[in-house]
């Protein structure tokens, strides 16, 4: 059975201007119900993480900072959100539930979040809406309790996983593959254990051929025994903050890709939303749709 991360505080209540990231979250379970791609019984609710996890890929201090609402201004702006309790509470729960879909991801193949892939949140500072990076914890967590040997990233959000890599980067047990925009935010990128940096406008056929050839190497070159997908979907051409201009169709195509590797070499798959940002919802709803509906086809 597929399972997948939801709970109401994904629909945390931001002040307005903030609010349009956020609208997906309490759209996307009704409409993945409506087409009958999944049933209610498919979604659980995680728990907030408790601290000891979160510590073993954060820092401290940091951590600190966020529980007490302590982060200056500064720090605050650089992640993009106003801070309060209930968005940390929020940051915890994602990073739960994205434990929890790697633990049912070994019973049944594969499991998702809703939430997650809030891969700019570095070992001490958040950024880009992200507080806690989700992926690094469950990434950890598989690798403290000894379930998972060699772990794959694979991040196609249209913005380079920078925290991703920077939190691993002397770790070899994760392998961390970001393919993204190279114009695109971060400014500033960290050096993942494989980037594909791409050029204004690229479309789907470059796209595809490049993520088909590069997924392969790595099944060979990496071997591993869990894969982390990261499969934003503001890569369309029609994302206000991607830049790249793949059709909805070709993203689907994407997924495929990813999700068809997994499935066929037997890895455990966990699958987080990460970002996306048309103007038009609809769009938005429909390409993260999709990615549902490949894993529900593919893996069950």
């Amino acid at each position: 059975m597929l399972k997948i991360a939801w709970h109401p505080c994904y629909m945390h209540p931001l002040p307005v201007g903030h609010r349009f990231p956020m609208i997906k979250y309490e759209l996307l379970p009704q409409q993945l119900i409506h087409y009958g791609i999944v049933s209610k019984n498919n979604f659980f609710e995680p728990k907030p993480l408790q601290e000891k996890w979160i510590i073993k890929t954060h820092q401290k201090a940091y951590w600190e900072k966020l529980k007490f609402l302590n982060l200056s201004k500064k720090e605050e702006r650089r992640t993009g959100f106003p801070l309060s309790k209930a968005l940390v509470e929020r940051e915890i729960t994602i990073a739960q539930g994205t434990i929890d879909c790697a633990e049912f991801a070994l019973k049944y193949g594969a499991s998702m979040n809703i939430a997650g892939g809030t891969h700019h949140a570095f070992t001490n500072l958040g950024e880009g809406f992200c507080l806690l990076n989700d992926i690094a914890i469950a990434a950890n967590y598989l690798l403290a309790k000894k379930i998972a040997k060699q772990i794959l990233v694979v991040d196609l959000d249209v913005h380079q996983g920078n925290g991703t890599a920077e939190i691993f980067k002397t770790n070899k047990k994760v392998f961390t593959f970001s393919m993204h925009g190279a114009k695109n935010f971060p400014v500033k990128k960290e050096r993942s254990d494989l980037d594909v940096p791409l050029p204004d406008n690229t479309a789907d056929e470059i796209y595809l051929n490049l993520l088909n050839t590069h997924i392969k190497n790595l099944l060979k070159k990496v071997q591993p025994d869990f894969i982390f997908f990261q499969s934003g979907v503001d890569v369309l051409k029609e994302d206000k903050l991607g830049r790249l201009a793949l059709s909805l169709e070709g993203c689907k195509q994407r997924d495929e890709i990813v999700i068809e590797s997994a499935f066929k070499n037997k890895i455990p798959l966990v699958v987080v939303m990460g970002g996306g940002y048309a103007e038009d919802i609809k769009l938005i709803l429909q390409a993260h749709t999709n990615t549902f509906k490949v894993v529900q086809d593919v893996m069950f």
